[in-house]
């Protein structure tokens, strides 16, 4: 059996288990993983800010490095990140080891509770001096207008081409043997979607989220409800053709040979 297969199988029960067994404690795991990408968005767009001040070119680098340690303290830590339960539990579907109504089950319950730990620490950051003190020219209000302003096919292959990216890293950080090797694909692989302004649901639910509890939202015209849950469906869906489909299908079937040539 492929180290992949491997993997799958076993993240697959995993995440069932843990869903089975309490809702609570897999809330909780979700909730993490929102509030961990919310920490490092939070940072970056602080950095973003700041080094703006001397060289505005550089916003964009600072930013998407800084996001990318979220997803390291996601894989570290265990949290529970609906983007890459895509990869993983549809893998697993395509093989029979879960079914198809658990897939759903459990990614709109992980999806949900990444909304509400981004929600929580979102709020959080809002009560604190650095973002008490965001402007209009904030790298967040241009961030958020930018996404907002995109078409439904936009926002549509942009998810489909971060996810790729998102489960590149998560690929490689479970495939790879040494902490540095990890690390590194993790950092490189976000830093390039981030980079992109690429549409991945749950960084956006921490952008938004941050935006809408500090007073520069007025500064978004088009920072509606039905905007952002418009945004936010068109992206799901794309997420899950990137993740679960480009990555996941694609390796499974790769995998599904009777050849010793597996990946």
């Amino acid at each position: 059996m492929s180290q992949f297969k491997e993997k799958v199988f076993a993240a697959c029960a995993k995440k069932e288990a843990l869903f089975d067994e309490s809702l609570g404690r897999y809330a909780l795991r979700s909730m993490l993983a929102g509030a961990y990408l919310t920490m490092s968005t939070a940072v970056g767009i602080i950095g973003a800010d700041v080094i703006a001040t001397g060289i505005p070119a550089l916003s964009r680098f600072v930013f998407a490095f800084i996001f990318a340690i979220g997803l390291v303290f996601v894989l570290i830590f265990n949290g529970e990140l609906a983007t890459s339960n895509m990869m993983f539990l549809t893998s697993g579907a395509y093989y029979g080891k879960i079914k198809w109504s658990k897939v759903c089950a459990i990614l709109l319950y992980c999806t949900f509770f990444n909304f509400v730990g981004a929600l929580i620490l979102a709020w959080f950051f809002n009560q604190s001096f650095s973002f008490q003190h965001l402007t209009d020219k904030s790298f967040l209000v241009t961030a958020v207008s930018t996404k907002l302003g995109k078409t439904d096919w936009m926002n549509f292959t942009e998810g489909i081409t971060a996810n790729m990216f998102v489960n590149i890293a998560i690929l490689g950080y479970m495939l790879l043997k040494e902490e540095s090797a990890k690390i590194f694909i993790a950092l490189s692989a976000i830093f390039m979607f981030v980079f992109l302004i690429n549409e991945h649901l749950i960084a956006n639910f921490a952008s938004f989220m941050l935006l809408g509890f500090n007073g520069v939202r007025d500064a978004v015209d088009n920072f509606t409800l039905a905007n952002i849950l418009r945004q936010w469906v068109v992206v799901f869906f794309g997420n899950w053709i990137g993740g679960g489909i480009f990555i996941g299908l694609a390796y499974s079937w790769l995998n599904k040979t009777k050849t010793p040539h597996i990946d």
